[in-house]
């Protein structure tokens, strides 16, 4: 009996350790690794991040607003990755919320990755979201015209919500890299016929 205690114990472990360094892969900050890999202890975790990265860890506060992923672009991508991790939470079994968090992110940022598009949501964030979502703080929300469900504040009257892909703000996209890629999309036709 005591044999099997010390192999599980070891078990265990190996699959936190594995784990961690899943999250370490995806862009898991120090604060996300010690909430959620609770068996490691701190220098661990810190030795295992610097072995998998090849650097220390970042260090600074983490985000703590909810209202990042009420704006334009990140809305977009937290609702995607927000949908993505309600699916996987309501059509898998016996994922714990570390399994459905690494799943769910992968699979948005291979979406974004796919079309081309850079992520606007680390890992972090998406770890953020869904302690925003677990504290009843923000939610899913469906869009009256297209139907989609988009994040949105909890206690906010969702009756006549448009989401931002129906009806985008007048200055959506229009950043300064967004103005320099256009310029240079239309100088090369230009610089090709001349």
């Amino acid at each position: 009996m005591t044999t099997t205690t010390p192999l599980k114990s070891l078990a265990d472990e190996a699959a936190q350790v594995m784990r961690a360094i899943t999250l370490i892969k995806l862009g898991a900050r120090m604060q996300v690794l010690e909430s959620e890999i609770s068996t490691l202890s701190r220098e661990r975790l810190i030795r295992l991040y610097r072995e998998v990265k090849g650097a220390s860890p970042p260090k600074g506060m983490l985000p703590f607003s909810e209202d990042w992923y009420l704006t334009w672009g990140p809305n977009i991508h937290t609702s995607m990755f927000a949908n993505v991790y309600a699916f996987l939470e309501a059509n898998s079994k016996g994922l714990d919320r570390v399994d459905l968090l690494t799943r769910a992110y992968s699979l948005y940022a291979e979406h974004f990755d796919m079309i081309g598009e850079p992520l606007q949501m680390d890992l972090t964030r998406a770890w953020t979201f869904i302690r925003f979502k677990d504290a009843g703080i923000l939610r899913l929300a469906g869009c009256t015209r297209c139907r989609g469900k988009f994040v949105a504040h909890a206690h906010e009257p969702s009756h006549s919500m448009v989401c931002g892909i129906c009806q985008p703000p007048s200055r959506a996209g229009k950043t300064k890299a967004a103005a320099k890629a256009a310029l240079e999309r239309d100088a090369a036709p230009q610089a090709q016929a001349a």
